[in-house]
Protein backbone atom coordinates (compact mmCIF):
# COMPACT_ATOMS: atom_id res chain seq x y z
CA UNK A 1 0.00 0.00 0.00
CA UNK A 2 1.20 3.29 -0.89
CA UNK A 3 1.19 6.27 2.15
CA UNK A 4 -1.81 7.72 0.56
CA UNK A 5 -3.96 4.95 1.36
CA UNK A 6 -2.52 4.24 4.93
CA UNK A 7 -3.11 8.07 5.14
CA UNK A 8 -6.43 8.51 4.84
CA UNK A 9 -7.36 4.43 6.24
CA UNK A 10 -5.76 6.08 9.28
CA UNK A 11 -8.21 9.40 9.16
CA UNK A 12 -11.44 7.49 8.58
CA UNK A 13 -10.42 5.37 11.51
CA UNK A 14 -9.76 8.29 13.58
CA UNK A 15 -13.28 9.80 12.82
CA UNK A 16 -15.30 6.51 12.75
CA UNK A 17 -13.38 6.20 16.21
CA UNK A 18 -14.46 9.29 17.38
CA UNK A 19 -18.43 8.95 16.06
CA UNK A 20 -18.44 5.33 18.03
CA UNK A 21 -16.75 6.64 21.11
CA UNK A 22 -18.76 10.03 21.74
CA UNK A 23 -22.03 8.13 21.61
CA UNK A 24 -21.52 5.69 24.34
CA UNK A 25 -23.66 6.27 27.73
CA UNK A 26 -21.49 5.91 30.68
CA UNK A 27 -22.99 2.85 31.99
CA UNK A 28 -20.88 1.30 28.89
CA UNK A 29 -17.75 3.01 29.76
CA UNK A 30 -16.37 0.28 32.24
CA UNK A 31 -16.95 -2.74 29.86
CA UNK A 32 -15.93 -0.88 26.90
CA UNK A 33 -12.89 -0.39 28.41
CA UNK A 34 -11.97 -3.69 29.46
CA UNK A 35 -12.20 -4.32 26.15
CA UNK A 36 -10.28 -1.95 25.14
CA UNK A 37 -7.37 -2.94 27.32
CA UNK A 38 -7.53 -6.54 25.32
CA UNK A 39 -7.05 -4.86 22.21
CA UNK A 40 -4.27 -2.51 23.58
CA UNK A 41 -2.95 -5.78 24.83
CA UNK A 42 -2.92 -7.40 20.74
CA UNK A 43 -1.55 -4.06 19.85
CA UNK A 44 1.84 -4.26 22.14
CA UNK A 45 2.03 -7.83 21.21
CA UNK A 46 1.74 -7.01 17.90
CA UNK A 47 4.17 -3.89 18.14
CA UNK A 48 7.43 -6.23 19.96
CA UNK A 49 6.61 -8.27 17.04
CA UNK A 50 7.28 -5.76 14.33
CA UNK A 51 10.15 -4.30 16.97
CA UNK A 52 11.74 -7.58 16.76
CA UNK A 53 11.84 -8.56 12.69
CA UNK A 54 12.86 -5.08 11.93
CA UNK A 55 15.58 -4.83 9.38
CA UNK A 56 15.75 -0.90 8.72
CA UNK A 57 16.47 1.91 11.60
CA UNK A 58 13.18 3.95 10.91
CA UNK A 59 11.15 0.97 11.35
CA UNK A 60 12.60 0.06 14.02
CA UNK A 61 12.00 3.60 15.78
CA UNK A 62 8.42 3.62 14.54
CA UNK A 63 8.04 0.09 16.12
CA UNK A 64 9.63 1.25 19.51
CA UNK A 65 7.71 4.09 19.48
CA UNK A 66 4.37 1.75 19.06
CA UNK A 67 5.41 -0.17 21.92
CA UNK A 68 5.57 2.76 24.56
CA UNK A 69 2.46 4.26 23.22
CA UNK A 70 0.78 0.86 23.75
CA UNK A 71 2.22 -0.03 26.99
CA UNK A 72 1.43 3.41 27.87
CA UNK A 73 -2.33 3.03 27.14
CA UNK A 74 -2.42 -0.58 28.34
CA UNK A 75 -1.43 0.57 31.60
CA UNK A 76 -3.25 3.86 32.07
CA UNK A 77 -6.68 1.87 30.69
CA UNK A 78 -6.12 -0.55 33.41
CA UNK A 79 -5.25 2.27 35.94
CA UNK A 80 -8.66 3.94 35.07
CA UNK A 81 -10.88 0.99 34.59
CA UNK A 82 -9.86 -0.31 38.61
CA UNK A 83 -10.97 3.49 39.34
CA UNK A 84 -13.96 3.57 37.87
CA UNK A 85 -14.84 0.34 39.71
CA UNK A 86 -13.78 1.88 43.15
CA UNK A 87 -16.61 3.91 42.03
CA UNK A 88 -19.12 0.98 42.20
CA UNK A 89 -17.71 -0.39 45.86
CA UNK A 90 -19.88 1.02 48.59
CA UNK A 91 -18.06 2.49 51.33
CA UNK A 92 -16.85 -0.43 53.78
CA UNK A 93 -18.35 0.13 56.91
CA UNK A 94 -16.15 -0.07 60.21
CA UNK A 95 -16.52 -3.31 61.78
CA UNK A 96 -18.97 -3.67 64.84
CA UNK A 97 -17.78 -4.43 68.22
CA UNK A 98 -18.64 -7.96 68.17
CA UNK A 99 -17.16 -8.43 65.04
CA UNK A 100 -14.09 -6.75 66.33
CA UNK A 101 -14.14 -8.81 69.09
CA UNK A 102 -14.92 -12.27 67.09
CA UNK A 103 -11.78 -11.15 64.71
CA UNK A 104 -9.67 -10.97 67.73
CA UNK A 105 -10.65 -14.32 69.36
CA UNK A 106 -9.63 -16.14 65.73
CA UNK A 107 -6.72 -14.24 65.41
CA UNK A 108 -5.44 -15.78 69.28
CA UNK A 109 -6.29 -19.11 68.18
CA UNK A 110 -2.83 -21.23 67.23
Amino acid sequence: MDGMSLLTITVLAVFVGFEVVSKVSSTLHTPLMSGANAIHGIILVGAIIVAGQATDLWVLVVALLAVVLATANLVGGFVVTDRMLEMFRGRQRPPSKTEAAAGAVEERRP
